[in-house]
């Protein structure tokens, strides 16, 4: 296992090298000039000052040049420098990040509790009620685009229906303590219940099919003839062999949930870290949307990494020599 995981982690580094060249050509080639963004609010600006900022930041250097610099400069643990923000990258991520967990966290354990939840609960009453009710909510979160979504909540239950905010993280003025603490969590209600609902429609659908497919096998036939108690069927023998493709789904989703918090985050205005890469592609920051886009890369890896050997944890038959 140990000599797997070491694989995987030097087979990750590659990746991450190539998806750092890949990311680092597209965003030098995206329309548009940083330093033009820079001055276009100044109209006194001169041309030699546009070429000195030009060879300041190094933006006349080949673009080969100009990924190595960035390169070193991320061995030593410099991401570089936001001109849109004038401080340190690290620092930026640093207070945006915690922001972003907060959100993350708060969608995923509903998604999965309530999704996974349900899935079962509908594998095991098949055909009843629930079960369509269930299906077809389900394929109504998964065709409906989070954008259009969060504009309808914003729509119903901020402007016609004033029960939450609209967007924001907290209300100017508001004291600190526990009044703080209860206006974030208003905040935070409608990008969460957002964010989380294309998650948990996935989850409804695969914790689903899975147990469908584990309880028609021989062996939960078999338990069931032997006299056990249904719960003992269910969760001893069902549950535990219908979590493999539910592990799967677990570490796919979270990149999944990284990714909408760019558009959920954009659309409620919350400062996390999708709103950051937003605002850096825009304004063409690319030493915060490289940082941010790398953030990504390493979330995917690791969560594909841990899904590998949660398998022989759950399933004994599985080994990686």
């Amino acid at each position: 296992m140990y000599r797997y995981v070491g694989r995987r982690l030097l087979q990750s580094l590659v990746v991450l090298a190539g998806l750092s060249v890949l990311l680092f050509t597209l965003l030098v080639y995206t329309p548009g000039d940083p330093v033009e963004l820079l001055v276009n609010a100044l109209p006194d600006v001169q041309p030699e000052d546009v070429a000195r900022l030009r060879r300041y930041y190094g933006l006349d250097d080949p673009v080969y040049v100009r990924y190595f610099k960035w390169l070193r400069s991320v061995a030593h643990g410099d991401l570089g420098y936001s001109r849109t923000y004038a401080q340190p990258v690290t620092r930026l991520i640093r207070q945006r990040l915690g922001n972003t967990l907060q959100l993350l966290s708060a969608a995923f354990v509903i998604a999965f509790s309530v999704g996974v939840a349900v899935g079962i609960y509908s594998a095991l009453h098949q055909y009843s009620p629930l079960d369509y009710a269930a299906t077809l909510l389900s394929f109504v979160g998964l065709a409906m685009p989070v954008f259009w979504q969060g504009i309808l909540f914003i729509l119903v239950f901020a402007v016609w229906l004033p029960i939450f905010p609209a967007g924001g993280m907290l209300t100017p003025g508001v004291a600190e303590g526990w009044p703080a603490l209860a206006d974030r969590l208003r905040h935070l209600v409608l990008p969460t219940v957002v964010l989380a609902s294309a998650g948990m429609a996935s989850w409804v659908r695969y914790s689903r099919s899975s147990m469908l497919e584990v309880v028609r096998q021989d062996y939960v036939r078999t338990a069931r003839a032997k006299g056990l108690p249904e719960r003992i069927v269910t969760r001893k023998h069902a549950l535990r062999n219908a979590l493999i493709p539910i592990i799967t789904l677990f570490a796919l989703s979270l990149p999944a949930v990284l990714d909408g918090a760019v558009v959920t985050e954009t659309i409620f205005s919350w400062p996390g870290m999708g709103l950051l890469l937003f605002q850096a592609v825009l304004g063409h920051d690319h030493a915060v949307a490289m940082a941010v886009l790398l953030f990504l890369a390493v979330a995917t890896i690791l969560a594909n990494l841990v899904a590998d050997v949660a398998y022989a944890l759950v399933d004994p038959r599985i080994r990686y020599e």
